[in-house]
C-alpha cells in the first residue's frame, strides 16, 4: 500500500474540501490514488467536484491581445512569482502575444517568429533564463477570431495591461455596434474567469469527463436502495445537472445568478435588433493542470549544507 503521507492528505483537503479524516480514509481506500480519492469522496457526497485544473500552482502570466476581428492569449511559465513582476519578463509575455495574433495554435510555429528586438522567441526566451536566473517555457497559445463582429479581452485581477493570472477572450458574431458588443463581451468574460465553464456548449463536453461523472453518479444512486429504473433516472438527472452548470451557455449568469448566458445573449441580440452570437471563448487561468511541488525550505538549507536532519 502507498505511504499516505501528510502532504497528500493536505492536497486532497485543498481539492476538495472534505475533512482530514475523510481524506486520509478515502486515501486509504484508494491506495494513495489521488483522483480516484477525490471519486471516493465524491460517491460518498463528501467533496464537491473537483476542479478540472486541479491545483493551480505555476508561476509566470496570462497575456492577451486583440487586434481588429483576432484576439490571441498566451501562457508563459516561471519558477517564481516574482518572475512575473520583473519588467523584462512582462515585456517579453506582452510581445509574445501581439506576435501570436499572426499565427494559430501552434506553441512551436510561435516560438520560431521573429521578435521586435532580433531573434526568435525562442532565441529571446533563453536569454531571458540566463539573464533573470530562473527556469521560463512558453507553455500554450490559443486565438479567436470573427468574420463580423468583435473579439473582447478581460484579464482578472491584471498585473500590468493584458496581463494577469486569468486571461479571458469573447468572440462576438454580430452586425452590433462596437459599443453593445463591447459591453457584452466584458460582461460576459468576467462570468467566464468567475465560472470556469469547461465547454461553450453541452455537446463541447469531454466524453471522458462525462463518463466519470456518471460512474460517480451511478455509484452514489445504486447507494439509494431504490429500484432499477429509478437509479437510472437519478444517474440521468444527474449528468443533466452536470452539463448545464460545466456547459458555459447554460450557465446562470454571475451577475444576477439566475439567467442562462444563452437568454443574457438573446436578450442583448433584441435590444440591438440584430442577431449575436457567442461563438467561442477563451479562458487561460495560470497553472492550471500544473502541479507544483511543494518543498520544506529549512530542509533544502540543511541538506545544501550537508546538516543531517
Amino acid at each position: 500500500m502507498a505511504e499516505i503521507t501528510a502532504a497528500i492528505v493536505k492536497e486532497l483537503r485543498e481539492r476538495t474540501g472534505a475533512g482530514m479524516m475523510d481524506c486520509k480514509k478515502a486515501l486509504a481506500e484508494t491506495n494513495g490514488d489521488m483522483e480516484a480519492a477525490i471519486d471516493w469522496l465524491r460517491t460518498k457526497g463528501l467533496a464537491a467536484a473537483a476542479k478540472k485544473a486541479g491545483r493551480q500552482a505555476a508561476e509566470g502570466l496570462v497575456g492577451v491581445a486583440v487586434s481588429g476581428k483576432k484576439g490571441a492569449a498566451v501562457e508563459v511559465n516561471s519558477e517564481t512569482d516574482f518572475v512575473a513582476k520583473n519588467e523584462q519578463f512582462q515585456a517579453f509575455v506582452r510581445d509574445v502575444t501581439r506576435l501570436a495574433l499572426a499565427g494559430d495554435d501552434d506553441v512551436e510555429a510561435l516560438k520560431g517568429a521573429a521578435m521586435p528586438q532580433g531573434g526568435t522567441v525562442a532565441d529571446v526566451l533563453t536569454h531571458n533564463i540566463a539573464t533573470i536566473g530562473e527556469h521560463q517555457s512558453l507553455r500554450r497559445v490559443r486565438t479567436l477570431s470573427v468574420e463580423q463582429g468583435a473579439i473582447v479581452s478581460y484579464v482578472h485581477n491584471a498585473a500590468a495591461p493584458g496581463l494577469g493570472k486569468i486571461g479571458v477572450l469573447v468572440a462576438l458574431e454580430s452586425a452590433a455596434s462596437e459599443d453593445v458588443l463591447s459591453g457584452l463581451g466584458k460582461q460576459l468574460a468576467m462570468h467566464i474567469a468567475a465560472a470556469s465553464p469547461q465547454a461553450l456548449d453541452a455537446e463541447g463536453l469531454d466524453a471522458d469527463v462525462i463518463e466519470r461523472e456518471r460512474a460517480i453518479a451511478a455509484e452514489r444512486a445504486a447507494e439509494s436502495g431504490k429500484p432499477a429504473n429509478i437509479v437510472e433516472k437519478m444517474v440521468e438527472g444527474a449528468i443533466a445537472k452536470f452539463k448545464k452548470e460545466a456547459a458555459l451557455l447554460s450557465q446562470l449568469f454571475v451577475i444576477d445568478n439566475k439567467t442562462p448566458v444563452q437568454d443574457v445573449v438573446a436578450a442583448a441580440a433584441k435590444d440591438a435588433g440584430t442577431p449575436i452570437v457567442l461563438r467561442d471563448y477563451v479562458r487561460f487561468q495560470l497553472g492550471e493542470g500544473i502541479e507544483k511541488k511543494e518543498s520544506d525550505f529549512a530542509a533544502e538549507v540543511a541538506a545544501t549544507a550537508g546538516i543531517k536532519g
